[in-house]
């Protein structure tokens, strides 16, 4: 961890980390040192919920955790990529990816161009068309 920790730069204490399965992105989020630990640590993706002010285990909650294969720092050590196998999905609308809507550029609505692979309001409580609590 030292070699990643010394071309890394953190900002606010925080680095973005791209997370995605195949060539697909399913996420970004942001981790702290502590969060970037604990998945080196555990082969397990942990970030850094800045809603939240707290790290936890992607996955917590739905138990769709990402394994993670390889860490790729960027060339400047300003964000990380992490490959990874994900269990189930990584977007808590219950899309396998969380960009699972693209903009129709005739219409210049979006539209959503992925399937649901889970039902929000089992996982959650909630439905998938109500935001989570920030």
């Amino acid at each position: 961890m030292d070699a990643l920790l010394k071309v890394l730069r953190f900002k606010d204490g925080l680095i973005p980390a791209v997370i995605a399965e195949e060539g697909r992105v399913l996420v970004l989020c942001y981790m702290d040192r502590e969060a970037l630990r604990l998945t080196l640590e555990t082969g397990l993706v942990h970030v850094f919920r800045r809603s939240q002010g707290r790290v936890m285990l992607k996955g917590e909650t739905s138990g769709h955790t990402q394994r993670v294969l390889e860490v790729r720092p960027d060339c400047e050590g300003n964000s990380l990529l992490f490959l990874v196998e994900q269990e189930v999905a990584a977007c808590h609308a219950g899309y396998r990816t969380c960009y699972y809507r693209r903009l129709n550029a005739a219409t210049g609505e979006l539209e959503v161009c992925e399937e649901r692979v889970f039902d929000p309001a089992r996982v959650y409580g909630r439905s998938a068309d109500r935001p989570r609590a920030t």
